[in-house]
């Protein structure tokens, strides 16, 4: 891959995507660290606003979701909203072989593995919403670099919309600062910050 362009101040062309992906990680990660938390509230709200108008999620019966660390876009807020409309919510749980299985939020026996769905669980979703440090204009996602979620999207039907939830400055052009597609990688259909959603060119497939 050729990529050429600034990151951090410095000029980088030819270099290898992992290379790049952890240095874009490693930014975007200390922008999120020194966020305000009253800010972050705010943005809990917009994105649970912004979520409730696609017509995907609203016309949901079971939408696959996850729990927020706190540095990241809220899903707290959303989730809560989703489970008093009565929509299922399914949430990961990571595995030691790299993959994710899912259980249902707020089921109080979710903690135990009988109450585990396994990883067909996530064919029960109707909607899929992904954590992610960052969506380009293409749909490209850069994720925490374990490949959870790429795997996990290799196995969805292909009409269940996938969404990333990240802030507004995580958005990037393209054309300006792409995120690295390795062939490993799966975009996504939309991305929703607390302002807006933005649809994204057709998911491409393996």
């Amino acid at each position: 891959m050729n990529t050429s362009g600034l990151l951090d101040g410095v000029t980088v062309t030819s270099v290898d995507p992992r290379s790049v992906k952890q240095a874009m990680r490693e930014r975007i990660r200390a922008e999120r660290r020194h966020r305000d938390m009253r800010r972050r509230a705010e943005d809990g709200r917009g994105l649970t606003t912004v979520a409730l108008e696609q017509p995907e999620i609203v016309t949901a019966r079971c939408v696959a979701a996850y729990t927020s660390t706190l540095d990241a876009p809220a899903t707290q807020p959303l989730r809560q909203a989703l489970r008093a409309a009565g929509v299922r919510v399914l949430l990961p749980v990571r595995l030691d072989d790299g993959h994710l299985d899912w259980s249902v939020d707020g089921d109080p026996a979710a903690e135990g593995t009988g109450a585990r769905l396994g990883l067909a669980g996530i064919g029960q979703a109707d909607v899929m919403i992904v954590p992610a440090l960052a969506v380009d204009s293409l749909g490209n996602r850069l994720g925490q670099g374990e490949g959870f979620y790429d795997r996990t999207l290799r196995m969805i039907d292909p009409t269940v919309v996938v969404f990333a939830f990240v802030f507004e400055s995580e958005v990037l052009d393209a054309a300006v600062e792409p995120v690295p597609a390795e062939p490993h990688d799966r975009p996504v259909d939309a991305v929703i910050t607390p302002r807006r959603c933005l649809r994204l060119p057709p998911r491409r497939r393996p």
